[in-house]
């Protein structure tokens, strides 16, 4: 999308410039850093020290100034360049944006430098083994005790804990009038008492770790509550709603990455008379994905343009299509460059084989594509609800 009525001088500058950070580091360097089973230190001190990690994040406390719009070109282009940074879905889109929305003074200033600076990160927990993608089946518990919060529960497949300062945890406190549950958000500190992790044995291969989190009674002080008790859905969805945009980004950079690889190569393999790329069977499908990446990277733009213009009902619905549809023109970019490249597309030396797995991640991960397709149905289309 070259075009200024698309997107602006300055956002196109800031894919280049994005755009050259990763080339300077690579598929092969973040491919590395997961065999030796360390994080991406050196690219997300890089990135941060060129401002791009709290590009979201207010000018007041560090960071760029902007928006949702502005974060998902630095992950889409870094992803793009073989390298994107998972925890840019977490720390600085969703703790970040949350605490920048509905935090306290004190908790602006405690964590939105560190956040935009990369010096400190944020983890965020939210799926539990039972509840699946229905937030609505949340079970771990925020009771009062004094002054005081006492947090007990359980998580699971939360990225990077064993890097974050601290996790935020989405919670459940009983309604004083209805008796009902309704979720609210809390900083728990990593080296809380009580707060335990393990991790999970993962087949896909990543520097960041998935673990599991148990909350044994853990006490939390009352400012460790962000935002307002009572104000339910519209705190969670503040967060979950950059976390669907921003995985499209990650997942439209991957599959880019993919496209540009299985396009490269099919220019110059010969087999007969002319390169594989000239024959349609080849030519047709990596057309197809691009076009499909391409009509992603539109909702994702308006999905983000919504959020950042605090429109959070229809960022809600572009969100969810945005995520939606970058996952599974991803999932089919990946799948049709492996194929172009044969044999060559399941070597380590081409890197494309174990983006067939790291692909589907995006169709199951933060919610599952059949949880957005209940979504739009219910939502969207006004169809009775099946459950």
């Amino acid at each position: 999308m070259s075009s200024s009525v698309v997107e602006s001088e300055e956002h196109q500058a800031l894919r280049a410039a994005v755009a050259a950070l990763g080339q300077r580091y690579g598929r092969e360097y973040l491919a590395r850093t997961a065999r030796e089973g360390r994080h991406p230190e050196e690219l997300w001190a890089d990135a941060a020290k060129l401002g791009y990690l709290g590009v979201n994040l207010p000018e007041e406390y560090g960071g760029g100034g902007g928006g949702i719009t502005e974060l998902s070109i630095v992950l889409e282009e870094l992803g793009a360049a073989g390298c994107p940074l998972l925890m840019m879905v977490v720390s600085p889109a969703i703790c970040g944006t949350v605490i920048s929305r509905f935090g306290t003074e004190a908790q602006k200033q405690g964590w939105l430098p560190g956040l935009a600076d990369g010096t400190r990160t944020m983890a965020f927990g939210i799926t539990e083994p039972d509840a699946g993608s229905n937030s609505h089946r949340i079970t771990t518990t925020a009771r009062r005790d004094g002054d005081s919060w006492v947090l007990t529960g359980r998580k699971v497949f939360i990225s990077g804990v064993d890097i974050a300062d601290a996790t935020l945890i989405v919670g459940r406190t009983e309604d004083a009038t209805s008796g009902r549950l309704k979720p609210c958000l809390f900083i728990v500190p990593r080296d809380t008492p009580g707060f335990s992790r393990s991790v999970i044995d993962m087949e896909l291969q990543a520097a960041e770790k998935q673990f599991e989190l148990v909350l044994d009674e853990v006490r939390l002080p009352a400012d460790a509550l962000v935002g307002e008790e009572d104000a339910g859905l519209l705190q969670l969805f503040a967060g979950l709603n950059p976390e669907r945009i921003m995985t499209a980004a990650f997942a439209i950079g991957m599959g880019r990455y993919a496209l540009a690889k299985a396009v490269d190569y099919a220019k110059v393999r010969q087999v007969w008379n002319e390169p594989v790329g000239a024959h349609q069977a080849i030519a047709h499908p990596l057309a197809q994905s691009h076009i499909e990446l391409e009509l992603a990277r539109l909702m994702m733009r308006k999905a983000a343009l919504l959020y950042d213009a605090g429109d959070d009902m229809g960022a809600g619905e572009a969100a969810n299509m945005a995520k939606y549809a970058a996952a599974e023109a991803c999932v089919r970019a990946v799948d049709q460059s492996v194929h172009t490249l044969g044999g060559n597309g399941l070597t380590r030396e081409y890197g494309l084989a174990s983006l067939i797995t790291a692909s589907r991640v995006a169709r199951i991960a933060p919610v599952s594509r059949e949880m957005i397709l209940n979504f739009v149905s219910h939502q969207t289309l006004g169809l009775p609800k099946s459950y």
